[in-house]
């Protein structure tokens, strides 16, 4: 299960950008609207990879410092599985799985409240003749 990004949530979405695209090299990628409302908007490490996802949630809701670490993004294969294993080891299931195609999520907490995303992506199920070199 590889740490797939590291989520953050951030006051001002536009000066959140800026500083981390112009003052620290990354570079915007993917960006879209929460189930839930809010923004996500990733930026990537052009030598690493690595993702930084910054999280806006609009209408200012309670924010204190210390709240900027929103969530860890893992990437699974089974999240039944997976949610259902974590449970057994003391998380607690904030958000049940549901589906945001072409991936389904769940949110859990882990023992100390940090939250925790599962995200399992689907591949689309093609009949044989729609698939590529058939």
């Amino acid at each position: 299960m590889p740490l797939e990004y590291t989520g953050i949530r951030v006051r001002d979405l536009a000066r959140s950008i800026r500083f981390y695209t112009e003052g620290l090299g990354l570079r915007r990628g993917p960006t879209g609207r929460m189930a839930a409302g809010g923004t996500w908007q990733e930026l990537q490490d052009p030598a690493t990879g690595v993702v930084l996802e910054l999280n806006y949630y609009p209408g200012d809701p309670p924010y204190r410092e210390g709240d900027e670490l929103d969530h860890l993004g893992f990437r699974v294969d089974d999240l039944d599985a997976t949610v259902a294993r974590l449970v057994t080891l003391g998380a607690r299931l904030r958000i049940p799985a549901f589906s945001e195609p072409p991936e389904r999520l769940a949110f859990l907490s882990d023992p100390d409240g940090v939250w925790v995303e599962l995200i399992e992506r689907r591949s689309e199920e093609l009949p044989p003749t729609s698939r590529p070199g058939s």
